[in-house]
């Protein structure tokens, strides 16, 4: 199983100019080649990566672009894998954008990097570099602090180095045996999980949790130091005798006060991100340890997203980062995400006798059934309709019919207690849903990740 350890370096001034320069370099090849490629797809040819790279190869020591004040190729002085690296990256983003078109999703092709703009990284191969304890030996400049060992056994695939604010990060790749990569359940328990809002999740066992919200806690100081920034950067455009936008190349005088500024800046954002990267981490770890299946709706986050009143809280508490998270550690704890369907009214059905309350509006957050009169929180009781829809415990109910005959026998799901028990996986026929709800139809998706 292939692992990543991302370790945070120590790195000296020396090192830290090293790094950067490394970045700029990966960041601007990134650029020839994006615009090479452009071009000749512009001119009725097709481009290949591997064609670019042996092109630049033979220029990138003689072409006056590549060449310092002094006429010597600076390329020399960083090493090679951060200028060949990107060439593979970008043959990797074009071959996604036409799987994307192919798919009929929304095509994202490459665009062009800009420095305080882009994620500053660069590549290093599993030969390049090792890693001594506390020590990491990269090449060109020799022993770097790190602050803790490697954290799993097995082959090194390789590692790119990042920058998050002014903190340097190794990742390192491994390839780790399946003995030590799995780990034990602590528990076999099935759980429906129901994001939401006013709670990050909910799960069937009636727990909330609630998200630190990072983001608007420090709202505010981020809106002061983004303020301070921006006047700063008007002075330096006054100073200039610039109006407006920039004129692209134009570069403004370096000012220490600008640049401590956005470092503080910077550091904000990383400190919200780790915040929330903290919250999400423990949960997902915490549901894939203690259950055997977790059972999470297959959101249209995009769609949520352009919900302008809810797009910073979504945003805030990160819903696709969650699924994402619950996906690769269940394959760690051989735990099963069952995704249900988009459609499948949750928060509608009476999770004591299956009626649908078909009136349910977004704003109301606890409702009582017409039939059986039980009051239900809307979040707990879609957590539950989550997780009996895996365990098939209303299965022989009308509200949730039992899988399709097509289906492949031996899957269907056997009725069982909505506290546990073995769950079967089970893929439904599917076909365009309405907006009514699945449970007129008899068809349902109920798919293991």
């Amino acid at each position: 199983m292939l692992l990543a350890h991302r370790i945070q370096l120590v790195p000296n001034a020396v090192q830290r100019d090293y790094f950067a320069r490394a970045a700029g370099t990966a960041r601007r090849v990134w650029n020839w080649a994006l615009a090479e490629w452009l071009r000749q797809a512009n001119a009725g040819k097709r481009p290949n990566a591997m064609t670019l790279k042996k092109r630049f190869n033979a220029i990138k020591y003689s072409d006056p672009a590549w060449l310092d004040e002094n006429g010597q190729p600076w390329l020399r002085t960083v090493h090679r894998d951060a200028h060949a690296q990107p060439f593979a990256n970008l043959a990797r983003a074009w071959a996604r954008c036409a799987e994307q078109r192919h798919q009929g999703r929304p095509v994202h092709p490459p665009r062009f990097k800009k420095k305080g703009r882009s994620h500053d990284s660069f590549y290093l191969a599993n030969d390049r570099f090792r890693l001594e304890g506390m020590t990491a030996i990269l090449p060109k400049i020799g022993q770097v602090a790190v602050r803790e060992k490697l954290r799993w056994p097995g082959k090194i695939m390789g590692a790119s180095v990042s920058r998050e604010a002014d903190r340097w990060f190794l990742s390192v790749q491994v390839d780790v045996p399946d003995h030590v990569a799995k780990l034990r359940r602590s528990r076999d328990d099935v759980v429906g999980v129901d994001l939401g809002v006013s709670a990050a999740a909910t799960l069937s066992t009636g727990e909330k949790a609630a998200a630190p919200r990072p983001l608007k806690a420090w709202l505010r100081r981020l809106r002061i130091r983004s303020r301070r920034q921006s006047r700063k950067l008007e002075v330096a455009k006054k100073e200039a005798g610039i109006e407006g936008r920039i004129p692209k190349g134009t570069r403004l005088a370096a000012s220490k006060n600008r640049t401590c500024g956005a470092r503080r800046l910077a550091r904000l954002h990383a400190r919200i991100a780790c915040v929330r990267k903290d919250f999400i981490h423990k949960l997902t770890t915490r549901l894939c340890r203690d259950n055997q299946t977790v059972v999470v709706e297959d959101l249209n986050v995009r769609g949520m997203m352009a919900n302008a009143r809810l797009a910073r809280v979504i945003a805030d508490i990160g819903f696709y980062e969650i699924r994402r998270q619950l996906q690769y550690k269940a394959q760690r704890y051989s735990t099963t995400v069952v995704i249900a369907d988009r459609w499948y009214p949750s928060s509608k059905l009476c999770s004591e006798c299956g009626v649908r309350n078909a009136g349910l509006s977004l704003g109301e957050r606890t409702w009582t059934c017409s039939t059986c009169g039980v009051r239900h929180d809307r979040d707990v009781n879609a957590a539950i309709n989550l997780q009996r829809l895996a365990t098939g415990a209303l299965a022989a109910q009308s509200a949730l019919p039992v899988a399709s005959p097509a289906v492949t026998p031996g899957t269907i799901v056997d009725a069982v207690s909505a506290g546990g028990g073995k769950v079967t996986p089970v893929r439904h026929e599917h076909g365009r849903q309405d907006s009514s709800g699945q449970e007129e139809s008899g068809v349902h998706l109920c798919t293991p990740s």
